[in-house]
């Protein structure tokens, strides 16, 4: 959830540039509406393999209760891939166009990170999926009034995070030695995690000018480094929410 819903008008941050503009005027830069549809694009195959990820997952599921869980926020995944099918069609986009160029970073995350039982899914899904949203999240502050505002709501929590924290906590409870395994892979996640995201940004000009100056008041480097310091920082409290050291 963005903290900026819970402030008041007098809190909320003094917008500029693009970011207090909408879609409509925002859009003409060209670079900026190119940034934006990979953004969009990236984000709409993210959600989209979450929502099959979760579905596989529910068949590890120990019980009707929790597969019926997972099935629910598979649905909710799936209902924010939608949104940002729509959007990019709606501004004129292709989004299987604009998914594409993500597909085989996205995928290839997924096959080297592939849980081996239940717990380690929800470790992903709640660690692993926290950091991509992190980053969006950082991201979308400097987006035009319209695309940030579909960018938070598709990375509300579905809750997950409640969920696999009771889950992961209770195993833990029962068997301490699961808790060093899993402080292990949580490790693992963050690393690659973070790595490809730099990837995804890395290999998209526009996405890389746009977060690194030039448009839609990007950032500096050295404001790069607090932004990943800011999603460490989350990173370790979520973390010690699940009961495992970072």
């Amino acid at each position: 959830m963005d903290d900026e819903t819970d402030q008041t008008p007098e809190q909320q941050p003094q917008r500029t540039g693009i970011a207090a503009q909408g879609w409509d005027t925002a859009s003409a830069q060209p670079q900026y509406r190119a940034a934006v549809v990979d953004l969009l694009g990236a984000l709409a195959y993210g959600e989209l393999s979450a929502f099959e990820r979760l579905a596989e997952d529910a068949k590890l599921a120990p019980s009707l209760g929790d597969k019926a869980e997972l099935a629910a926020m598979a649905a909710a995944e799936f209902h924010h891939f939608e949104r940002l099918r729509d959007r990019l069609a709606e501004v004129g986009e292709a989004p299987n166009e604009a998914m594409a160029p993500f597909s085989a970073a996205l995928d290839g995350f997924h096959r080297q990170t592939a849980p081996s039982d239940w717990l380690e899914g929800l470790v992903k899904a709640y660690v692993g999926d926290a950091i991509a949203s992190d980053f969006y999240r950082e991201v979308a502050a400097r987006l035009d009034s319209d695309t940030r505002e579909l960018v938070l709501a598709v990375l509300d929590d579905t809750g997950h995070g409640a969920f696999a924290v009771g889950k992961v906590r209770a195993a833990i409870a029962a068997d301490p030695r699961v808790g060093g395994r899993l402080a292990l892979w949580a490790r693992r996640l963050m690393g690659e995690a973070l790595s490809q995201a730099q990837r995804v940004v890395a290999e998209r000009d526009a996405l890389s000018t746009m977060l690194v100056g030039g448009v839609a008041d990007g950032f500096d480097l050295a404001e790069v480094g607090r932004m990943f310091s800011r999603i460490t920082e989350a990173h370790t409290k979520r973390m010690a929410a699940l009961g495992l050291s970072a």
